[in-house]
């Protein structure tokens, strides 16, 4: 995880522990240069997990904590933690967040509604023949940001275009990977995320929010937002249910869930910070950087009463983000329609692309890469939401087709 996404030298102390960051050159690079800390590159060929058990048996030592924040790499961290035999949740507990299988099966077992759903391998075996008709979703089982994610019309539909190979996801397609995969039926409604804080098993810090848009129509190049709602006691509960179904005990999470009919369905979770400006709301509506007392949380300190107490002007905040993947090749030239909103003294940032920046070619969230990300401030979850979707409505996206490099204009 980008070293400016988590700000680690605020949750760990540089000074007191040695600390050694094991990662990509990319990844590395983003290190503060005058950070006490050691500094292992890897070849970012193998797993995570593959590359620290090789590089650990040219160079043994010993470690009193392995971590990990990034969703990504969270089950290589559980499985070094346990060939080092050192303290933290094994890799059985962490699959549960992070397989969307085990994690719905979970939930629906601790008595909490969840889409019906089905390996995609079992799937087949029943020709789409399934408990459920109507809008079916066919996701990777371990994905993230949407991508692979389709909705078909029905399940027959969604069991022929993946028996014929025509979902245009060229592993899926080419017949490998099936096991990957995992299909549930569509619930509508508005889908919310929950995001906070738990020690052992305690939910210490909890924010809810209602997206605008979806991550999947981000996935296919459209805006999204999100803006934080006032929470129930039933709506606290619930959430606290559905992590210790999962056993999330420790750290930062993401949940989300979809609004149908006066429940919640539990959609998933990740024993992580949300994307976007999620860490960025949360810590202005409650005065906690989540990933700072993440750290703490697993570095064994205690974080039970060391919360702060929230500001006292008890604002809502939410964070609104414009791709620009679906454009990749092009050149970003600014934005129109949006003069009004970037003027409006409840936007709290605003962070627009420079004009002549290329446009990113991989699902990205990261402010500095989108067209547009930034933060809203409202009195009331609907006027909060309502100010994200008219700028979206508003908007609209200029570019040009990408300059073409000295080398791509002279053949070799």
């Amino acid at each position: 995880m980008p070293y400016f996404k988590i700000e680690y030298h605020r949750g760990i102390s540089h000074d007191r522990h040695d600390v050694t960051y094991f990662g990509t050159d990319q990844a590395l690079a983003t290190l503060p240069p005058h950070l006490r800390c050691e500094r292992v590159s890897r070849p970012g060929l193998g797993s995570a997990f593959e590359e620290a058990r090789d590089w650990l048996a040219r160079r043994p030592r010993d470690f009193d904590r392995v971590i990990s924040v990034s969703e990504y790499e969270l089950l290589d961290a559980a499985l070094l933690r346990e060939y080092l035999g050192v303290p933290g949740a094994p890799a059985d507990q962490v699959a549960l967040a992070r397989d969307k299988v085990l994690m719905k099966q979970a939930v629906e077992d601790a008595g909490l509604r969840v889409p019906r759903f089905l390996a995609l391998p079992r799937f087949l075996d029943l020709d789409g023949r399934v408990p459920w008709d109507g809008r079916t979703v066919l996701k990777p089982h371990r994905g993230a940001s949407s991508e692979d994610v389709l909705v078909f019309d029905t399940p027959r539909q969604a069991a022929a275009a993946v028996t014929g190979g025509r979902t245009g996801i060229p592993g899926l397609d080419a017949g490998s990977g099936l096991a990957d995969f995992e299909v549930e039926e569509f619930v509508a409604g508005p889908i919310r995320h929950f995001d906070g804080l738990v020690q052992g098993g305690e939910v210490l810090v909890l924010s809810g929010s209602e997206y605008v848009g979806t991550c999947l129509q981000y996935a296919q190049g459209g805006p999204l937002g999100s803006f934080q709602l006032a929470l129930s006691e039933q709506e606290r509960a619930w959430v606290s249910r559905a992590l210790a179904a999962v056993r999330i005990q420790d750290g930062s999470f993401h949940l989300e869930a979809i609004a149908h009919r006066g429940e919640l369905v539990f959609l998933e979770v990740g024993n992580r910070v949300g994307g976007a400006d999620v860490v960025a709301t949360v810590e202005l509506a409650t005065g906690v950087h989540l990933p700072s007392y993440e750290l703490r949380a697993l570095l064994g300190e205690r974080v039970t009463g060391t919360i702060p107490e929230p500001p006292a002007d008890r604002r809502l905040y939410g964070w609104f983000v414009c791709p620009g993947h679906h454009l990749a090749g092009r050149e970003f030239q600014g934005l129109d329609g949006t003069a009004a909103f970037r003027d409006d003294p409840a936007v709290v940032a605003w962070n627009e692309l420079p004009p002549g920046s290329p446009l990113p070619d991989h699902i990205t969230y990261q402010s500095g890469e989108t067209v547009l990300a930034g933060i809203v401030a409202g009195d009331t979850p609907e006027g909060g939401r309502r100010w994200i979707a008219d700028l979206f409505a508003s908007l609209s996206v200029r570019t040009r087709p990408a300059a073409r490099t000295t080398s791509e204009q002279v053949p070799a």
